[in-house]
């Protein structure tokens, strides 16, 4: 053959080929999976939020979470008001007693009588507590006793003393004592139911059982003895105080000192 023939019939073969590759791919015979091969399938996109991951602390189970803890009984909401607790061994609080019986740590029995002047003598052993009965401050102190029977004298009676003029404005007094507190002093400030003195029989107790001889009167200028021995009788306060009452003098006192009139000095067993 010669060349143009050839040239014509190479021309012919690539249309005829071209033809039927253009017509494989239109009929998706290479878009077909091969034998054998699975799929890859198309990565899917959520939508849903995404968990954060917890951390190295977090992972761990709690107490609580634990199988072999026991959970914790619930506690009852507490009330939102405090609650005081109370020693058995010391008095209620001045807020909620304001007075106490004179004598503490024996027994007691005060006498619901007293010659010539109102005053109460509290018997007890020699060495019981004389407390306060109320807050305030000490007002006089005697440590000195210098009774002698054979002159008797009103400001010697009483020996060894104490005297306490409380907040509500009324003086206590008591005397006959064996020994008196350290510390105790005019001025000092005490709380009802601080020991001032021990019990005992000095002064004209000597020669009488041991006892507490209790007054109580209003305030006066230093050494007016006859008032501070004892102005309104005790008895009815001492009868309450002895039983857990809080039966105050102040109004009595405040009477007795009015109807008592101008001060004389000594008006009886002087």
């Amino acid at each position: 053959m010669t060349r143009q023939v050839w040239a014509v019939f190479l021309v012919a073969v690539v249309g005829v080929a071209g033809a039927g590759l253009f017509g494989l791919s239109a009929a998706g015979v290479f878009d077909r999976t091969q034998p054998g091969t699975a799929p890859t399938p198309a990565p899917e996109v959520s939508t849903a939020p995404r968990a954060s991951t917890p951390s190295p602390a977090q992972s761990r189970p709690t107490p609580a979470q634990s199988s072999t803890t026991k959970p914790a009984p619930s506690t009852p909401a507490r009330s939102s008001a405090p609650t005081r607790a109370v020693s058995p061994t010391r008095p209620p609080s001045p807020a909620a007693r304001r007075y106490v019986f004179p004598v503490g740590g024996c027994r007691a029995d005060a006498s619901q009588s007293h010659h010539d002047y109102p005053a109460s003598d509290i018997f007890a052993d020699v060495g019981c507590l004389f407390v306060s009965p109320v807050d305030g401050r000490v007002d006089e102190v005697t440590r000195v006793d210098t009774w002698d029977p054979k002159t008797n004298r009103g400001p010697d009676r009483g020996g060894l003393s104490v005297s306490v003029v409380g907040v509500d404005g009324v003086r206590y007094y008591g005397s006959h004592l064996s020994a008196i507190a350290a510390g105790i002093r005019p001025g000092v400030i005490v709380r009802a139911g601080q020991t001032l003195a021990r019990t005992g029989k000095t002064g004209s107790a000597r020669v009488t059982p041991p006892h507490l001889h209790f007054g109580i009167s209003w305030p006066t200028k230093p050494n007016t003895w006859w008032i501070r021995r004892g102005a309104v009788p005790p008895q009815e306060f001492l009868n309450s105080w002895h039983h857990g009452g809080q039966l105050s003098p102040v109004g009595l006192v405040a009477k007795t000192r009015r109807t008592y009139g101008v001060d004389r000095g000594c008006r009886s067993y002087c």
